[in-house]
């Protein structure tokens, strides 16, 4: 069963079109890859699919429960609150800007939502928390602070709440693209290392070598459309034009990917 649908999705703002007319799904377990060129609809599209934008049209779907639908009048329409709430808990979203809270400790950080969402105990929580920060490289920070962090080490511990709520779709925002290149390299090798959790993931990266190394699927997107989507190989090696116009600014890149 697909985790994921989302069938004929529009966005715009004002009277710019974003998105237009897309339609995607994501299995258990896989792995996709959404690239493109900035100012494309990939960031917007994830944010319809969890829901921080209201789509125009279309229809979303988590493991065969409507979240969202067009009704007979064209309008767009979101299940009820509740049951929205259900399905928010079978996915996790990571930012690009990490959006940590800086008054909380790492630690708190990463069992805050098993608390209060989830109504989790806190002392399974925190033993959750912890054994997370190792499996991330960072038990020994449970006590600082973000701003006591490096960039790449914030953007663990997002990684790390966000796994904290048990998801079973996990998306990830441009996770490196707030972070210097010598840091970028530690924040993939985690998400990479997550693969074996058998969660699926939905990754818009600017990464090619990355995207190409880890995907089961890559879909490419220009202009607020999906040009192409197949096997890494496939789309890696593909005779489209745009694709490979796109793709030959990172030539060098995905030869030594």
């Amino acid at each position: 069963m697909n985790l994921l649908e989302m069938n004929h999705v529009r966005k715009s703002f004002d009277n710019l079109e974003v998105i237009k007319d897309i339609s995607l799904c994501v299995g258990e377990g896989e792995i996709v890859s959404i690239i493109g060129p900035s100012g494309s609809g990939k960031s917007t599209l994830l944010r319809c699919a969890t829901m921080l934008e209201t789509m125009d049209t279309g229809e979303l779907i988590y493991l065969g429960e409507k979240a969202a639908w067009t009704d007979a009048s064209g309008k767009i329409v979101y299940a009820p609150k509740k049951k929205l709430k259900q399905i928010q808990s079978c996915y996790g979203l990571v930012f690009q800007s990490f959006n940590l809270f800086p008054h909380f400790s790492v630690l708190r950080n990463v069992m805050d939502a098993p608390v209060t969402v989830q109504k989790r105990e806190k002392e399974e929580a925190r033993r959750a928390a912890l054994e997370l920060l190792k499996r991330m490289g960072l038990e020994d920070k449970a006590d600082a602070y973000p701003c006591q962090l490096s960039g790449g080490q914030c953007q663990r511990v997002a990684i790390a709440r966000a796994l904290a709520l048990n998801p079973q779709i996990l998306f990830f925002d441009e996770p490196t693209s707030a972070l210097d290149p010598e840091l970028t390299g530690e924040v993939l090798k985690v998400i990479k290392s997550l693969a074996d959790l058998h969660i699926a993931m939905v990754i818009v990266t600017h990464e090619m070598a990355f995207a190409k190394d880890i995907s089961d699927r890559v879909i490419f997107m220009a202009e607020g459309l999906i040009v192409e989507e197949g096997r890494p190989e496939q789309v890696f090696s593909s005779n489209n034009e745009r694709t490979r116009s796109f793709l030959g600014r990172y030539g060098s890149m995905l030869t030594q990917g």
